[in-house]
This record gives C-alpha cells, sequence and structure tokens, in this order.
C-alpha cells in the first residue's frame, strides 16, 4: 500500500507539477500587490481543487454511464500524460505569460485554476487512481489525502515563489520542470503498458 501511495504522490506531482505551477505564478501575478498576489494563490488553489476532487469523487461514476472501459481511458490517460511530460521538456513555461494582460477574466482560474494546477493530466490521473473497481473507499481517501497535500504545497510555493524564484533562478525552475516532465513521461509509458498487460490477460482469458 504504501508503495502505491508514493507512486500516486509522485504522479500527481508531476502533472499538477508545482515548480511549473509556482514559475507560473511568478510571471502572470509580477504586477500584482503581495496582497492580491496571495488571494490569486488561494482561489487558484481552491478553484483546481474543488475540479480535481470532483473527478474523485464522480469520475468514475461518469466513466460508467459514458460506457468507458478503465483499460481504454488507461491507455488515453498514458498517452495524454506522456504529450504533457513531452510538453513540460519542451514547452515554454511562459507560454501563458500574456494572459495577466487581458482584460475580462481572473488569471486565479485561467491560467492558473486550469489549465496549470488542474491540468488535464491531472484530472486524468486522479480517475485512475481512485477506481472504484480496484481501490477501497480507505485507499481512495488516502489518494485524496495525497492530492490535497499536493494543492497545499502548490500553495505554499505560490506564496514563496518570489523568494524561490531569487534563490533558483528562472533557469533553475526551468531545468526543475523538464526533470519533473521525464519523470512522467517514463511513468506514463509504465502506465500503458500495465494497461496492455492487463488487456491481453484478459483477453487470453477469454479464449
Amino acid at each position: 500500500m504504501l508503495q502505491k501511495y508514493i507512486r500516486d504522490a509522485l504522479i500527481l506531482w508531476t502533472t499538477i507539477d508545482p515548480i511549473g505551477t509556482m514559475a507560473l505564478f511568478v510571471v502572470v501575478t509580477a504586477r500584482m500587490t503581495p496582497q492580491a498576489r496571495r488571494k490569486t494563490a488561494l482561489k487558484a488553489t481552491l478553484y483546481s481543487g474543488a475540479i480535481l476532487l470532483s473527478a474523485v469523487v464522480i469520475g468514475q461514476v461518469l466513466l460508467t454511464a459514458m460506457e468507458i472501459h478503465l483499460i481504454s481511458l488507461q491507455v488515453a490517460g498514458g498517452i495524454i500524460l506522456f504529450i504533457f511530460g513531452l510538453k513540460m521538456i519542451f514547452g515554454d513555461m511562459d507560454e501563458h505569460k500574456d494572459c495577466a494582460k487581458e482584460s475580462g477574466h481572473d488569471v486565479a482560474v485561467f491560467p492558473l485554476a486550469v489549465p496549470t494546477i488542474a491540468t488535464p493530466g491531472a484530472i486524468m490521473a486522479v480517475i485512475l487512481l481512485t477506481d472504484n473497481n480496484v481501490y477501497s473507499v480507505p485507499v481512495q481517501c488516502g489518494t485524496a489525502l495525497i492530492l490535497v497535500a499536493m494543492l497545499i504545497i502548490t500553495y505554499l510555493l505560490m506564496l514563496a515563489s518570489g523568494f524561490v524564484i531569487k534563490i533558483i533562478g528562472h533557469n533553475g525552475a526551468a531545468i526543475l520542470v523538464k526533470v519533473m516532465g521525464m519523470i512522467l513521461a517514463a511513468l506514463s509509458i509504465e502506465l500503458v503498458m500495465k494497461a496492455l498487460k492487463i488487456a491481453q490477460w484478459i483477453s487470453s482469458k477469454a479464449e
């Protein structure tokens, strides 16, 4: 069980990407007052937390209602996580730097809560990691607590973003983002391989 929780923590860390979120937070809130920055960090965390926890609670129900097999979702999720990892490795962490200049929207919602914290990969991951057919309710609650812990870490890093960036620099943050992307890519491949092995096992049993 400990091994599962460690794996869950690694997957959630890489999909939520607190380091990348911190770096983006510095960019989109650069001209805000300290009070506004704290308020934005809190709102982004609460919005993304509501989205991800909703995926934990009703994600499996929606899949059942839509008659989507978990193995298919696991393969699709692995592919999405892999693409997300590639984006972290080769992408530009400042790609949303002009969002703060636009009027008519709250940067806490976009790009911070979605898609930076509650990424498509993170939403997919929490559904897979809390499968009702595989994990008991206590185990799912444990994964949910890990998710909450990751969100708290993300919030604290956003609060300390200015200080942290001064220490490690933008180049250091970019390096950490790319390392996490490599780890995510490796984990996504393992996810797909595991799903394919399960599908092969089911096929052999059917024969």
